[in-house]
This record gives C-alpha cells, sequence and structure tokens, in this order.
C-alpha cells in the first residue's frame, strides 16, 4: 500500500478527533460515538449506537470473516481526564500540530490508539481483505471513571458484543529507554493490577481555634498518611513478573546480581510499580473555617494491588500499619471483583511479536503487565486473553502525558501505530 496519504488521512481524523472534548466527568461521549461511526459508515459498514445514559454511547462495528475463527475486538475509550488548563501551554483541545508533535488530551490516552484501530478497520475493508475472524471496532465512554456506563454495561448487559476471542486495547506498548540503555522494548500487557481505593477518616473533637488542641482529626489523619508514605513493603514477585524478568534476562537488559536487579526496580518508577501495591494520596478534605478545628477529616488514597492481593487483607495491612483506631479505613469501590490473569502463550502474542520484531530486528518484545487500570479487566474476567498494546515507540515525555500536561502523540508515532496495527490485525484475521 502507498502508506503517505493513509497517514495523511489519519492526521486530520486524529486532529478532529482531539477537538472533541470528552472530559470525564462529565463524559458526554455520544459526539465521539458519532464522529466516529460516521467515518465507519462513510465506508458501508454498518454501525450499532448503544445507549448506556444519557449523551453517553458505545460505538460498534463488524466486519464480517467466514467464521472458521473466532472474533478479535478492537477496543478504545472515548472519554479523557479532565484538564487543568492554566497548566498547559497551549489548549487542551484544538489538536495543536507543533514540531511533529500531536498535542492535546486524549493524544495517548487513548484517541491515538483508536485512531490506528480505526485506520485498520476502514483498509481491511478498503482493501477487501478475506477474513476469517469477524473484526469487531467497539469505542466505550467512561474507562477514566471506572467504566460503569462503558465496557462495565456491556459486560452486564450486551454480553454478545463481547462474544470473542481475543480483544487490543491500551495498557501496554513500546519504550525507548530501559535501564539506562536506548533501545525498542515492547511490552504486550497481560495483565494488570487491581484498583484498590481507600478513604482514611479521622473524627476529633472540635474547637476554637485560639486554644491548645489534643484530638484535632485533621493531626491524626496527618500522622495515618505519614505513616502510609514512610512504609517499606518491599519487592513482591508475581509469575507475571517472574516472567516479564526473565524475558528481560534473557535480552542482556538486566544485572547479574539479584540485588542490582532489585536496585534497578527500586530506582524506576514504572517499573518498581509492578513489584508493589502502590498508595498515592489524592485528595484531602478538612475543615468549615480558619478559626474552627474540624470535627471531621477524610483522605483519598489510590492504591493499585498486585494480581492476587485480596482487597480485605489489603485493608488489614493499611489498618495495621497505622494502628489508630480513631481512623477508619474503607475502600472506594467493594463490589469491583479481583483481576485476573490470561495466557500470554497465544497466538495473538506471537503475531505481535513477529510483526514488530520484522519491521524493527532490534526489537524486543515481552508480556508485562499494566500499572494502571483499564478495560481489559473486565474481557479477562470472562477468560477472554484481552491485551493492552499501543503499537508505537513512546518516549519518556510522551508517557508523561498520560493524565498529565502538555498530553501529545508524535506525528511518527502515529504513522507507526497505524502500520502495525494494520499488519498485527491482518495476520491475526485474513
Amino acid at each position: 500500500m502507498d502508506w503517505k496519504p493513509l497517514f495523511a488521512e489519519a492526521l486530520d481524523i486524529f486532529v478532529r478527533y482531539l477537538q472533541i472534548d470528552t472530559s470525564n466527568p462529565p463524559g458526554n461521549e455520544k459526539p465521539a460515538a458519532r464522529f466516529l461511526g460516521e467515518l465507519i459508515t462513510r465506508e458501508g459498514i454498518a454501525c450499532e449506537y448503544i445507549e448506556t445514559a444519557p449523551n453517553r454511547e458505545v460505538l460498534v462495528a463488524t466486519l464480517k470473516g467466514d467464521g472458521s475463527k473466532r472474533p478479535l475486538m478492537l477496543c478504545n475509550h472515548t472519554d479523557v481526564v479532565p484538564v487543568e488548563a492554566q497548566y498547559w501551554d497551549m489548549p487542551a483541545f484544538e489538536g495543536v500540530i507543533k514540531d511533529g508533535r500531536v498535542y492535546g488530551r486524549g493524544a495517548v490516552d487513548m484517541k491515538g490508539c483508536g485512531v490506528m484501530q480505526l485506520i485498520t478497520f476502514l483498509l481491511l475493508k478498503r482493501n477487501n481483505v478475506p477474513l476469517k475472524r469477524d473484526v469487531v471496532f467497539c469505542a466505550v465512554p467512561d474507562e477514566e471513571a471506572g467504566s460503569e456506563f462503558g465496557m462495565e454495561w456491556l459486560c452486564k448487559h450486551r454480553p454478545d458484543v463481547v462474544d470473542v476471542e481475543f480483544e487490543l486495547s491500551e495498557g501496554g506498548g513500546g519504550t525507548d529507554r530501559f535501564g539506562g540503555k536506548d533501545l525498542k522494548l515492547f511490552g504486550v500487557a497481560t495483565n494488570e493490577k487491581d484498583i484498590g481505593w481507600i478513604q482514611l477518616t479521622a473524627v476529633g473533637t472540635p474547637g476554637h481555634g485560639s486554644r491548645p488542641h489534643k484530638d484535632n482529626s485533621l493531626v491524626h489523619l496527618m500522622r495515618a498518611l505519614l505513616k502510609l508514605e514512610d512504609w517499606d513493603r518491599g519487592l513482591t514477585y508475581t509469575p507475571d513478573t517472574r516472567a516479564y524478568l526473565a524475558s528481560l534476562s534473557e535480552a542482556g537488559l538486566l544485572p547479574a546480581s539479584q540485588a542490582e536487579i532489585e536496585a534497578q526496580i527500586v530506582r524506576t518508577p514504572e517499573l518498581h510499580a509492578q513489584f508493589i501495591n502502590t498508595i498515592n494520596v489524592t485528595m484531602l478534605q478538612s475543615g468549615i473555617k480558619a478559626n474552627v478545628v474540624p470535627a471531621k477529616s477524610w483522605a483519598a488514597v489510590d492504591c493499585r494491588l498486585l494480581p492476587g492481593q485480596s482487597k480485605e487483607d489489603w485493608l488489614r495491612q493499611v489498618r495495621e500499619r497505622i494502628d489508630d483506631p480513631r481512623i477508619t479505613v474503607e475502600l472506594y469501590n467493594p463490589h469491583e471483583g479481583e483481576p485476573v490473569s490470561v495466557d500470554w502463550d497465544t497466538e495473538l502474542f506471537r503475531v505481535i511479536k513477529s510483526v514488530v520484531t520484522e519491521a524493527m530486528e532490534d526489537a524486543i518484545v515481552v508480556p508485562s503487565m499494566t500499572i494502571g487500570g483499564t478495560d481489559n479487566r473486565f474481557l479477562r474476567a470472562r477468560g477472554i486473553p484481552a491485551y493492552g498494546f499501543i503499537p508505537c515507540i513512546l518516549s519518556g515525555p510522551e508517557r508523561a502525558g498520560f493524565h498529565g500536561n502538555n498530553e501529545f502523540l508524535t506525528i511518527d508515532n502515529l504513522n507507526m501505530g497505524c502500520e502495525l496495527m494494520y499488519e498485527i490485525v491482518r495476520r491475526m484475521c485474513a
């Protein structure tokens, strides 16, 4: 194929897609679903719009195969996290192109990948590729707020849509640096950590701010939070991270001794997160007036739990660490189930590895774990190998754009992602 006009088409779609503000909350993802759907229907492909809440829709479109193999789903989410505009250097919803970069909220998380999947889907139709599998394009809302009106809703109310053999979404991809070395390392996320948000609440005795006070709820809460911040929990190895380290070692990317390996893990935040339950205080609320000692104070703590870690056991550990009866510890999301691991030794993993290593002979492809939460967890719970993989090489500044300021994706990465995504899906389904 002549990719040059296709790259230009992808860039145009990408810029217009970024201009649709789907900040969640409140979401309002319907315009994004309709934008993508219009591009698909122009190719003569039928679309279904499934309303999950007012102004929130799932878009589903399918290219039919001959039925000799089960379907592959290309899944992406249309919502983005909110923006603190005053900290951005350019508008977050204009799709600004500058110095080979495309800036905008959602550029890497995950409208860029959505465009890669869309271009793949359209090209399969235009090229009349004979398919053994159905290819399902699915764009869902609400991923950034827990997926209640997105993938979780779809799995509960429309299980026919997710009746697939494999799925590709976000969660893994390529990086240009590891362990101080320049390289091309691609992680295919076959598992992810569990969302274990907790709330700490302290209740004390209110009083006048002008007097000495020994039962200040905010002080009790601060002491509890500092105990969590200073908690050395060591490293925990799971089957996934052992396989990950084995692959890195085989590629010559790890030091010889275990002590050196662990030192490298601890000094690399993204790597370290795969070996511990992470704890980050994200919200704090206390007080009604400057001269009133607060009776009640609370904090939200973002915890991400390793696979196999029970939420109840984690609460027990947190309570024991705090060791203060004045502090209550409760789950933010008590009803969500535990994450399920899926096999990485599959046809899809092998196809991804072969496509990437053929395109870049020095590339290294390994199974990995997503340290955040994605929609993949709902499909894995159904036994589906749902992999996180954005097929491009994100630099450090690009990776910092996930929920960060000045989020961007380079045009080179958009082009690479379109080309690799198409070849992966073509080989899996043709």
